[in-house]
């Protein structure tokens, strides 16, 4: 299934993002060491969101089958401009922190971390792209 996005440039390197199919907008400006303001998410920080975003959505959809309640966990990631050669995103530190109170056996733990290390957007990142991923669990 294809999904449209449409995109237009506003100007001042600020762009607005049209998701097709619910219409919600996003906003991108280019980052401040780019020669942007910083005002928004930048197209490399969208790159960060989306893999912390499908790693946890994947994970909530072998969680829902599993009849567990991932709700409250939280996705830290920490993007890593490269530093030589061409501009790109060089390292993606991503932390899943699940809430306290949980009880997630090992099994399941197994089952969530291979879930998020085998979600779209992970699978479609360059391979030079250093990634670090790590997951907390409570107690």
């Amino acid at each position: 299934m294809a999904v449209e996005i449409d995109i237009t440039y506003d100007g001042d390197l600020h762009c607005e993002a049209v998701h097709g199919p619910s219409r919600q907008t996003l906003r991108t400006d280019a980052p401040v060491d780019n020669g942007g303001k910083g005002e928004a998410f930048s197209p490399t920080d969208l790159l960060a969101t989306s893999l912390g975003a499908c790693l946890v959505t994947v994970m909530g959809l072998v969680a829902r089958r599993q009849g567990l309640d991932l709700a409250g966990t939280r996705v830290h990631v920490v993007k890593e401009m490269a530093t030589a050669g061409v501009r790109r995103v060089g390292s993606l530190a991503v932390t899943v922190t699940f809430p306290a109170g949980r009880t997630i056996s090992l099994a399941d733990r197994a089952r969530l971390e291979h879930t998020a290390n085998t979600c779209p957007v992970k699978q479609s990142l360059h391979p030079d792209v250093v990634l670090d991923l790590s997951f907390v669990y409570p107690g």
